[in-house]
């Protein structure tokens, strides 16, 4: 699973890489210590407005919240999805068809049990610096207690795809988000290609040697934010 990451770049920095329009992004700052809810960057492709499909960098809510959905906080965790038969999931199979989302990350952290039963902190990246791209979805939630022309009224939401741990990843946790690389970038995002639990299988099949290749190492208890969070215990 992926329940906490850091992603530390501008959001200037990530329209460059990603070739994308930027959102408005006041209500958020490069982070360390990323939680489900808070505001995180996604790049989507679609037709705002009814124009052309253009590609976007957006803030969103990290729990996805399906647009049939009464309440903007659901009773379930919703800030990953696993892969595994997710076209057949009522919560899933409506964002998977056409609004699959990329979620930038400098890398994620996981939790390994020890022997006298505590959770150790271990963080997840790529060794040569390389941001993670992992594989998401987005659902536009509208609040029908506001008015139809109030900007507030709709929120973006978001989910991270896990898939069952690469070997290398086995030791630390038995899930790891599914993290693409950039020949598929294009693909995962384009609304006319139909989201099918193929497409999802494909994904996952194509991320295998990028989990692989990531480095992992014990880091301090993750509390609070800064670069220290991402700092090797000695």
């Amino acid at each position: 699973m992926c329940g906490r990451f850091a992603m530390n770049k501008e959001t200037n920095q990530l329209v460059t890489d990603f070739v994308a329009e930027g959102g408005d992004f006041r209500d958020w700052r490069p982070s360390y210590n990323v939680a489900p809810t808070q505001t995180i960057p996604v790049v989507i492709e679609s037709a705002k407005g009814g124009s052309d499909v253009t590609r976007r960098l957006e803030p969103a809510r990290w729990s996805l919240v399906p647009s049939w959905s009464k309440e903007l906080k659901l009773k379930f965790p919703t800030f990953n999805a696993r892969s595994e038969g997710i076209a057949t999931k009522a919560t899933w199979k409506g964002p998977l068809k056409a609004h699959r989302a990329l979620v930038p990350a400098t890398g994620y952290y996981e939790w390994q049990k020890s022997d006298d039963g505590s959770k150790v902190p271990h963080f997840i990246h790529d060794p040569a610096g390389e941001q993670l791209v992992l594989a998401g979805l987005y659902s536009w939630w509208k609040d029908h207690s506001k008015p139809e022309d109030d900007p507030d009224a709709w929120t973006l939401t978001a989910t991270i795809l896990t898939s069952d741990a690469v070997d290398e990843l086995l030791h630390i946790h038995d899930r790891n988000p599914v993290m693409l690389p950039e020949s598929w970038w294009d693909r995962w995002l384009d609304p006319k290609v139909e989201g099918t639990q193929e497409l999802v299988d494909a994904a996952v099949q194509a991320a295998l040697p990028v989990a692989a290749g990531l480095e992992v190492y014990e880091v301090a208890p993750v509390r609070g934010n800064g670069p220290q969070l991402l700092a090797p215990v000695a």
